[in-house]
């Protein structure tokens, strides 16, 4: 089992910056993998982007490059997403999921655990 808790989340304005975390406990070692996506109202759940435990390169969905970062920490149980430069269509519920597929991939139905999901609410 692998639990996965998101946190950071919050209302705030645009321009400006957030740092969503992701805790990882369990069986860690069994996936490979973490990406984030988001939902927002009224679409359908979208990658934002995914970086290995192992480290190596991140990648990103084409609408958030440039202003997302995700990194992970070198104990390989957090992983974070960066947030610059907030747009009001950034507004989402960002989840936190892990995979033990062997690369980055943005198909869902690869990841096998998610969390709970933070809100991030962005107003103009």
């Amino acid at each position: 089992q692998v639990q996965l808790i998101e946190s950071g989340g919050g209302l705030v304005q645009a321009g400006d910056s957030l740092r969503l975390s992701c805790a990882a406990s369990g069986r860690t070692e069994s996936t490979h993998t973490l990406g984030w996506f988001r939902q927002a109202p009224g679409k359908e759940r979208a990658f934002v982007g995914g970086i290995r435990w192992s480290g190596g390169m991140a990648s990103y969905a084409d609408s958030v490059k440039g202003r997302f970062t995700i990194s992970g920490d070198n104990a390989r149980n957090t992983v974070y997403l960066q947030i610059n430069s907030l747009k009001p269509e950034d507004t989402a519920v960002y989840y936190c999921a892990a995979s033990n597929y062997l690369l980055v991939v943005p198909n869902i139905e690869k990841y096998d655990y998610w969390g709970q999901g933070t809100q991030v609410t962005v107003s103009s």
